[in-house]
């Protein structure tokens, strides 16, 4: 069908629920906002799916998480995973609670057992109670740091990471199958938590993710004896607030203050332009705190609580943000020098648009690295099977869009557990004289100035899917021999899982198919092309490695206005 027959559908279903029928009333007269939300169904992806809310088979709404939740529901029964069910949790953003009900009441008509959280929790507490109950799988409804319209649905195994390709395919092909998401049946609530397969948690898992989150303190004493050290802390309107409070006290860090304008959720994130840790206007009421309070450390949490960035004092006593890059070069430093009996078979995971910079760190510790794609269900499935072969001994996971990983009894990025080490690391620099940015000037100093950026191009509807298309196609057919004066030394093009040298050389990928294209430049430097997959965006990574901030941050721009140069014809 088109999508006025699409449109037609829906708008003459009887039982359609009041407020979408509503919402749709006021479309009427708006073929461009109709066409949008009706030309196809929302994809759901290998992390579930993410869309803006609102009627419509391209948007989230009752009925296109019914269809998500009946795809699920067979996937668990394929797999005899009812009885030990589906762990759920949401977020703070609109409808978030409705969705994860429907979600349970779809996996309800099939006697399939849900825990749901009575309020909003972290995805990686979400994480961390898929392994913890021993559910067969779990869902978090949440758009992470996206604009206040998003919502979505992520979908997790039986290992409490994100499904890897092949599991997500089979999840993908049953939601595929759905025919007709209006008419998804589902179970009563009431009934549903009468017989028992609809129950409700939290202060248990609660506890055992904080007792676990103890681990994460590598020094014990660094935190205990720090006195004099303060903490800003703002969950940005989001779900991080309860255990970020509890984690750092339990440690022995009191000295905290929490962003009063931002400590409760907030489905608008009213006072912030966006919810996301990576923007600096994030960060502006805990520097204003920060100032307040003399604070040796700013952290940040993106509403769901999977991603952190952190802000700390310059000499002028200004704080700068630092990038997700830089946070991740401290923290793994930090965690490998404290440790004097580092495994031999340790392991530290980062993906294809990390800095660099990891992977020197690691090799100066004696410490194996692994680059994974975007994505950190892919550092998640790696960790499982190296638990199941005892190959490796995982040591840290990270991505440069503020991810981390320290402790694996959560199976995702989790921000609660960075905040943890974040603030002692910055309490242990403290203690020696030196702030967060002094620690980190001495880091560059030994291994090279390595410094990174992100672009982003928003590209929203048909005509914007296309565009994308059409630039990475560009890259693809003519590729750049050379930018910023550094020749390209290879191509990585991960939709055909092959790397190009620049005699023609070509030799496999071993890693999952994506449409990625990553451009090897020489004196150890890169850019990469990668469409997002959850915004209409494509997103342009850069890497460069001098013995100079200078000389790295001259090079820098010279890069990118390369890579610009080409893509303004499509513009």
């Amino acid at each position: 069908m088109n999508w006025k027959q699409e449109f037609e559908r829906w708008q003459t279903f009887a039982s359609l629920e009041d407020n979408l029928r509503t919402q749709l009333d006021q479309l009427q007269d708006d073929e461009q906002s109709l066409e949008d939300a009706y030309y196809k169904n929302l994809e759901f992806g290998t992390g579930g799916m993410r869309g803006k809310l609102g009627p419509g088979t391209n948007r989230m709404n009752i009925y296109t998480i019914r269809r998500a939740a009946e795809g699920l529901a067979s996937y668990i029964e394929e797999r005899e995973g009812q009885e030990k069910g589906v762990a759920i949790a949401y977020d703070s953003r609109y409808m978030s609670k409705e969705f994860a009900v429907e979600t349970a009441k779809v996996l309800g008509n099939h006697d399939i057992q849900s825990y749901v959280f009575s309020s909003l929790r972290p995805t990686p507490e979400l994480s961390f109670a898929v392994r913890h109950l021993g559910a067969a799988g779990g869902v978090v409804i949440t758009a992470s740091h996206n604009p206040p319209e998003y919502n979505g649905f992520k979908v997790y195994n039986g290992d409490g990471g994100q499904m890897p390709p092949n599991e997500a395919g089979t999840v993908i092909d049953y939601v595929n199958q759905v025919e007709n998401e209006l008419t998804v049946e589902v179970a009563d609530r009431a009934e549903l938590e009468q017989c028992g397969l609809l129950k409700w948690i939290d202060e248990e898992v609660d506890q055992a993710y904080l007792d676990e989150l103890k681990t994460v303190n590598v020094n014990p004493e660094v935190t205990k004896t720090a006195e004099d050290f303060s903490v800003v802390f703002t969950p940005l309107h989001g779900t991080a607030k309860m255990l970020v409070e509890k984690g750092l006290s339990q440690i022995g860090l009191t000295n905290v203050h929490t962003v009063a304008e931002q400590s409760d959720p907030d489905p608008e994130f009213s006072t912030v332009a966006s919810p996301n840790p990576e923007e600096h206007q994030a960060f502006k009421l805990a520097i204003n705190k920060g100032k307040e309070t003399n604070a040796d450390i700013l952290i940040a949490t993106d509403p769901d609580a999977d991603r952190l960035g952190i802000a700390v004092p310059d000499e002028n006593e200004e704080y700068q943000v630092l990038t997700g890059n830089q946070t991740g070069a401290l923290l793994l430093d930090y965690l490998l020098s404290q440790n004097k009996d580092l495994p031999s078979n340790g392991i530290m995971i980062k993906t294809i648009v990390t800095s660099e910079f990891g992977r020197v760190i690691a090799n100066h510790y004696g410490v194996t690295s692994l680059d994974t794609l975007t994505g950190f269900k892919f550092i998640g499935e790696k960790i499982q099977e190296y638990e199941e072969t005892g190959q490796h001994t995982f040591l840290f996971g990270y991505e440069e869009s503020y991810g981390y990983l320290v402790k694996d009894f959560a199976r995702d990025k989790d921000a609660v557990q960075a905040a943890m080490l974040s603030a002692e690391v910055a309490a242990y620099w403290k203690s020696k004289g030196k702030t967060l940015l002094q620690a980190l000037e001495g880091i560059y100093k030994k291994h090279g100035y390595f410094l990174e950026d992100l672009q982003s191009l928003k590209m929203e509807g048909i005509s914007g899917s296309q565009q994308i298309q059409a630039i990475m196609d560009d890259f693809r057919e003519s590729p750049l021999k050379d930018a910023g004066g550094l020749k390209v030394e290879s191509v990585e093009d991960y939709t055909s899982s092959e790397r190009t040298n620049a005699n023609g050389e070509v030799e496999t990928i071993h890693l999952p198919k994506a449409n990625v294209l990553k451009f090897n430049l020489e004196n150890d430097c890169w850019f990469c092309l990668r469409p997002s997959g959850t915004e209409p965006k494509i997103k342009f990574y850069y890497g460069v490695k001098t013995d100079s901030r200078r000389d790295s941050s001259e090079l820098l721009e010279v890069v990118k206005e390369s890579v610009n140069h080409k893509i303004q014809h499509h513009l």
